[in-house]
């Protein structure tokens, strides 16, 4: 399956180096550009594009806010956010928009290659950066009551790798598992924590003190 990406970034520089860049994958087609989040959104409706990279400070309207009218208007298409900043407020403010996942634009292209794929497999990537972030905003919050089906020791296991953002063939990889398997267990994980999708699953688990 070809994976269809529109770049929205205000740089032309970086989105000409970020096409070229991922036009070396062949499972990987820009299908579009947007110099800013107005455009973005644009774009989104005529492209209809599985997957944005979503620069989050552009001119017009912001990346956060593209993000959320993105997913309001487009919920099949996958936003992730690429950027600079690793701010805080641009982190929690772009997943709180429905973003899937946040890449900081230092990580290598086979990152960024698996983050696409993964998107449109429902699994989110985050930079470590961000991931170590999400869970210490967790760590802040109040527990709350113990699960009704408890986790398994592999399923704690593959929550905790899940939690630092890593995709479900990094997890393979970490313990020996098929990527099938992982996946399975993902999907068991999210059911017993009573989430749907990886980000929300790393908050919970945060709250009930499983990291």
């Amino acid at each position: 399956m070809t994976v269809r990406v529109l770049l929205a970034d205000d740089q032309a520089l970086f989105r000409e180096a970020l096409g070229v860049l991922l036009g070396v994958s062949p499972d990987l087609e820009v299908v579009g550009e947007a110099a800013d989040g107005q455009q973005a959104v644009a774009l989104v409706a005529e492209l209809r594009p599985d997957v944005v990279l979503m620069d989050l400070r552009m001119p017009v309207l912001d990346g956060v806010a593209a993000t959320r009218r993105i997913r309001a208007d487009h919920p099949a298409t996958r936003v992730i956010a690429l950027t600079t900043f690793g701010e805080d407020e641009d982190v929690f403010a772009a997943l709180r928009a429905g973003a899937v996942g946040y890449l900081l634009k230092d990580v290598s292209s086979e990152v960024l290659f698996e983050a696409v794929r993964a998107a449109v497999r429902d699994e989110s990537v985050l930079h470590p950066a961000v991931a170590a972030k999400v869970v210490a905003r967790v760590a802040q919050l109040p527990p709350v009551k113990p699960l009704v089906d408890p986790l398994s020791d592999r399923e704690l296991e593959v929550l905790r790798l899940l939690a630092r953002g890593n995709s479900n063939r990094e997890i393979a990889a970490a313990l020996f598992l098929a990527e099938g398997t992982v996946k399975n267990h993902v999907t068991n994980v999210l059911g017993k924590l009573g989430v749907r999708d990886r980000t929300q699953a790393a908050l919970r688990a945060g709250s009930l003190g499983l990291l």
